[in-house]
């Protein structure tokens, strides 16, 4: 297989070697955290969940990190990456098992989310550095390659996680304290393996480091306003952006429809919800892979432009076929096409972005796609919300998100034709 040889290719690069044991380390923590949190939230036997109960846990958990997600990426392009992988993830692992610790002690809700929250904004700190990161150990022939294969496999990686912890979760009953630790041993080990890249390898050059926090947060305004002017001046990059954060909408929507659908709408009882749920993470992780797979030879004969376009389009067609019957196996169906289509769309997005944007601007830049990411995601929440049902079952919701695709991919056809091709 093609994908099999060209991780071979990039496997022989050290530093991206080691880049990608730190990358699958801490997202399979992220899954195994994410699915506690998730089972805690929707499956405990105690809380009567509904749509408004979710949307308020996302708003709670990724609304706050979204204020202050820019000024942590004037930080990134600060401060040494490795040193932000290697502190970050132990700091994590310290707060995850803070949190378990209030899981067991019962505490109140908002506690609770006040300390999910904290493990939460390093995880989006994290990941803009592993993105900002990939171009200093792969040279631009092998960047879609990379992009390709690394964040896919930090995807699959994470969601290895998440079926760890809902194994785990169905053998052990009221076991969500132990999953939370489970991740955070994850956490520590991706600290660990950070130790093994070189301190300056992956940027940013010395010249651009402010070492003193002080001095740094006092020039954050100011890199804050830069960055933006630089990305408005990348305008391939920030088209490609606006794509993949309406998409991340959609896709936040039907998020939360199958967790509706898993708990009320196709089951009875705890278990077999969480086994429906555990399906479907398990599906769209295979979507995922098949994206690092076709990406690369769909990008080399669509462009990066004519791949989301083609993603689009395809989710647009594929999403309300698949999803008004509203029964588990086409449901599942759907969460492959829509994980292969989301991905892809985040490969080529990553491409763009790491090709356009100048490497003392990429931190600001990827903190600010992942606070795009998290207000998309919480925005969908809300109105899935206001639609959706008790049992998850919601026609207008369907068809709004095709339409919204159709959007996207009308849009991003007529960018590709004026000239915004990469």
């Amino acid at each position: 297989m093609s994908v099999v040889r060209d991780l071979r290719v990039l496997l022989r690069l050290s530093g991206f070697r080691r880049l990608l044991v730190v990358r699958l380390l801490s997202q399979s923590a992220d899954g195994v955290y994410q699915v506690a949190l998730a089972t805690y939230v929707v499956f405990s036997p105690e809380k009567q969940t509904s749509p408004a109960a979710i949307a308020s846990a996302m708003a709670v958990l990724l609304l706050p990190y979204s204020l202050v997600g820019p000024f942590a990426g004037v930080l990134l392009d600060r401060w040494q990456r490795r040193q932000v992988f290697l502190y970050g993830n132990l700091l994590r692992a310290l707060l995850a098992c803070g949190t378990a610790l209030l899981i067991l002690a019962s505490v109140p809700d908002w506690l609770f989310y006040a300390s999910a929250l904290s493990v939460t904004a390093l995880n989006r700190f994290v990941l803009a550095g592993l993105s900002a990161s990939l171009p200093r150990v792969v040279d631009d022939d092998r960047l879609v390659m990379a992009n390709s294969l690394s964040p896919t496999a930090g995807t699959l990686a994470a969601t290895a996680g998440g079926g760890l912890a809902f194994a785990v979760r169905l053998v052990a009953s009221d076991s969500d304290a132990a999953v939370v630790l489970l991740g955070a041993a994850l956490y520590l080990c991706s600290a660990l393996a950070a130790l093994r890249i070189a301190r300056d390898l992956l940027g940013p050059d010395p010249e651009l480091i402010q070492p003193r926090l002080v001095a740094a947060l006092s020039s954050t305004a100011h890199g804050l306003k830069a960055g933006l002017r630089h990305l408005a001046q990348r305008r391939a990059a920030a088209r490609v952006l606006a794509a993949m954060t309406v998409m991340r909408f959609c896709y936040g929507a039907l998020t939360v429809m199958v967790l509706m659908l898993c708990r009320y709408g196709w089951s009875d009882g705890e278990s077999e919800g969480l086994a429906l749920l555990g399906a479907a993470v398990a599906v769209s992780g295979a979507g995922f892979f098949a994206a690092a797979v076709v990406t690369p030879w769909a990008v080399g004969r669509l462009g990066q432009f004519g791949w989301v376009v083609a993603c689009a389009g395809a989710a647009a067609v594929l999403e309300p076929a698949l999803a008004l019957p509203f029964a588990p196996v086409p449901m599942m169906i759907a969460a492959f096409v829509l994980g292969l289509i989301t991905q892809g769309s985040k490969i080529a997005t990553d491409t763009v972005v790491q090709v356009s944007v100048d490497d003392e601007f990429r931190g600001r830049v990827f903190a600010l796609y992942d606070v795009l990411f998290n207000v998309a995601f919480v925005c969908a929440a809300g109105v899935a919300a206001l639609v959706l049902p008790p049992d998850g079952r919601s026609v207008p919701l369907v068809v709004a998100v095709a339409v919204v695709y159709a959007a996207v991919a009308a849009t991003m056809a007529r960018w590709k034709r004026v000239g915004a091709v990469i």
